[in-house]
C-alpha cells in the first residue's frame, strides 16, 4: 500500500535556461509514474505551515522566501533560484513530506512517494543552497518527532550529493539517525567518514567510478547494519537518482536496477523495526530518462 504526494504547484518553481533543476524533472517522474502505475493512489500535497517549518528553519530564511514577492528570477546563490512561484512551490514540497508522515504514522497507507521540487537536503536551518529552499525530509522528520511523538526516527539519504544540510540539523538531535552514501568528492564538500554527530551520523564518501556492487555492498555493510541498530519508528528517505550513470552532474555509475536493490533493502528494514512505514522523497537526479526509470524502479520496490 502506497501513497504518492504531488502538486502542480512544483512545476511552476522556473529556474530558468539551462538551469539543471528544472520543471521537465518532475514532469518526466509523474509521466514515468502514470505509465507504470495507472492506479497509484495520488494526493495532493498541502501547504506546510509556518509554525511546521519553523521546527527546522530560522525566521530570516523564510521571511526571504515567503514574503520577498519577487517580480522576477532572483539568485539566492549561484544555482539556487527564487522565482515569483518559488514560494508556493516549497510550501507544497516541505507539506509533501508533512502529509505522508502523517498517513503513514495514521495507517492510512505503509508507504508514501513525495514526488516534489525544489529538493532538500542541502538547505541549512538558516539557508538556502544547493537548488534547496526549504529541507523538505528535516521539516518531515521533526513533525515525526514532535507532532506525533516518536523517540527515533532514520533518514537514508542516497543522492550522489552529501545532504550537508539534513546533517547539520541533526547532528545534535539523538532522535535522528541520519546515513548517507555520497560521490567525494564532490559539492557541497561535506560529508566526510569522521562527521559523526553526537553519534548519530555515518557517512560512506564513495570515490567517482563507483559502480553498483560497491555501492550497495556500502549499504549492506555499513549503512543499513547502522540503522538495524538503532530500531526506527520511522525511515524517511532522501530519494535521489543523480548517482545514475548518465547522469550530467557526477560519476557514479549506478542503474535503475541499483535503485530498485538498494529501496528493497531499506523497506526490508522498516519491515523489521517500524511495521513497513516508509515517506520517501524525490532530490536530484538530472538525466530524464534516468530518473524516470529510477524512480519507477524505486516505486515498484517501495509498493512490493
Amino acid at each position: 500500500m502506497l501513497q504518492a504526494f504531488t502538486h502542480a504547484a512544483c512545476l511552476a518553481h522556473d529556474t530558468g535556461p539551462g538551469h539543471a533543476e528544472r520543471p521537465e524533472r518532475l514532469r518526466a517522474v509523474l509521466e514515468a509514474l502514470e505509465r507504470a502505475h495507472p492506479d497509484l493512489d495520488w494526493q495532493q500535497a498541502p501547504r506546510a505551515s509556518r509554525g511546521q517549518l519553523l521546527r527546522v528553519h530560522e525566521e530570516p530564511l523564510l521571511h526571504a522566501v515567503l514574503d520577498s514577492h519577487p517580480h522576477e528570477r532572483v539568485m539566492l546563490d549561484p544555482d539556487t533560484v527564487l522565482s515569483p512561484a518559488s514560494a508556493e512551490a516549497a510550501l507544497r514540497a516541505a507539506g509533501a513530506g508533512v502529509a505522508a508522515v502523517d498517513a503513514v504514522l495514521s495507517g492510512r497507507t505503509r508507504r508514501a512517494f513525495c514526488a516534489v521540487r525544489p529538493p532538500g537536503h542541502h538547505a541549512t536551518a538558516s539557508t538556502a543552497m544547493g537548488f534547496c529552499l526549504f529541507n523538505n525530509v528535516a521539516v518531515a522528520a521533526r513533525h515525526a518527532l514532535d507532532a506525533h511523538g516518536l523517540e527515533r526516527v532514520a533518514i537514508a539519504d542516497f543522492d550522489v550529493h552529501h545532504g550537508n544540510g539534513t546533517q547539520a540539523i541533526f547532528a545534535n538531535d539523538a532522535r535522528v539517525r541520519f546515513v548517507s552514501s555520497h560521490q567525494w568528492p564532490l559539492y557541497p564538500d561535506t560529508g566526510a567518514h569522521n562527521e559523526t554527530g553526537c553519534g548519530n551520523i555515518f557517512n560512506v564518501p564513495l570515490p567517482p567510478g563507483t559502480g553498483g556492487a560497491a555501492f550497495l555492498a556500502a549499504w549492506e555493510d555499513e549503512l543499513l547494519p547502522f540503522l538495524d541498530a538503532f530500531r526506527p519508528q520511522l525511515l524517511l528517505i532522501s530519494a535521489g537518482f543523480d548517482g545514475h550513470r548518465r547522469d550530467p552532474l557526477a560519476g557514479l555509475q549506478l542503474d535503475a536496477e541499483d535503485y530498485a536493490r538498494l529501496t528493497a533493502h531499506l523497506v526490508a528494514l522498516a519491515d523489521r523495526h517500524c511495521g513497513g512505514r516508509v515517506v520517501s522523497l524525490l532530490e536530484g537526479g538530472y538525466d530524464l530518462q534516468a530518473l524516470a526509470e529510477s524512480c519507477v524502479a524505486h516505486v515498484d520496490a517501495l509498493r512490493s
